[in-house]
């Protein structure tokens, strides 16, 4: 996996296949879209990583998000056309109790300038095409609000939230509780699932390696599901697991859905082999590397 800090103006796609091109990887996927006009961390996965790249997606969010006050535009950002103004005569102690107002859960109806799909295609194409099409509010979950900078017009936000949160939404959300309105003019991810922005690498500086060092600055496959208790098997256990058969585990207990499960594969140290289910003292193969499962 890489932590990679998407251009602006750039899509998660086009990010996945200009790394993927550098690494000369023949298979990678991205680990939830960024809108173009958004940048920050995007982890990008390659190889046997992409099995695991769900969790990523499901992990909560932090951005940094700067809000213009006083203007609605139709997408929601600067790259919309301006729909209303307003005079902005709002202080620190409303906006302040506006965004308090966001806190905790909250029913999020999804932009029509997003990727949802509706009848097969993205909402964006129907509203390019002056069509709106119904959207049931979502429930998301904001964890935390922190105001970073406001000038009276310009507000910045930090945010931290769990999946499938519209920011722009948001924005729009937090403008209208104010009276004044508002649109979002920059966004930043900041963190997601325990990784931080701080450890990504721009694409200048990726650009700028060997392929050596590249492939160097890849996290391991492991690292995606690190939060998740880990079990170690000997190498008959091993063999009995990556050809798909189901492991007597006497220490473990209960059930748990996912664990990660190291053995013995001839290496120096215990190879990660990928997922198993516990159920009363067997472990099931849930997910397993390629490179590990045999015929």
């Amino acid at each position: 996996m890489l932590l990679f800090d998407k251009p602006y103006g750039a899509s998660s796609n086009q990010a996945l296949q200009k790394c993927k091109w550098l690494l000369q990887a023949e298979k990678g996927g991205h680990t939830g879209v960024l809108d173009p006009l958004a940048t920050g961390l995007l982890p990008l996965c390659f190889g046997d990583a992409t099995k695991f790249a769900q969790r990523m997606l499901d992990a909560d969010k932090r951005y940094t998000a700067s809000l213009r006050l006083g203007s609605t535009t139709t997408t929601g950002d600067l790259e919309g056309e301006v729909l209303l103004t307003c005079q902005v005569q709002v202080g620190r102690h409303q906006v302040d109790a506006a965004i308090q107002h966001f806190m905790g859960e909250y029913d999020q109806v999804p932009p029509m300038y997003s990727a949802l799909k509706h009848e097969g295609r993205p909402l964006y194409e129907y509203a390019r095409a002056g069509i709106t099409i119904p959207r049931a509010a979502r429930r998301i979950t904001i964890y935390a609000i922190d105001v970073l900078g406001f000038d009276g017009e310009n507000l910045v936000l930090d945010v931290r939230c769990s999946k499938g949160t519209y920011i722009r939404t948001l924005s729009e959300d937090i403008g209208e509780r104010l009276g004044c309105g508002a649109h979002l003019t920059g966004l930043r991810r900041t963190a997601t699932a325990g990784f931080r922005l701080e450890d990504a690498l721009s694409l200048p500086d990726f650009e700028a390696m060997e392929l050596a060092q590249r492939d160097a600055r890849l996290l391991p496959t492991d690292s995606l599901v690190a939060d998740l208790p880990a079990v170690t098997l000997d190498a008959m256990e091993t063999d009995k697991l990556t050809h798909g058969l189901s492991v007597r585990f006497p220490s473990g207990d209960g059930i748990i859905d996912s664990l990660r499960v190291y053995g013995d594969t001839g290496e120096c140290k215990p190879s990660f082999l990928g997922l198993a289910a516990l159920t009363d003292h067997v472990l099931y193969p849930r997910r397993l590397l390629s490179t590990v499962v045999h015929s």
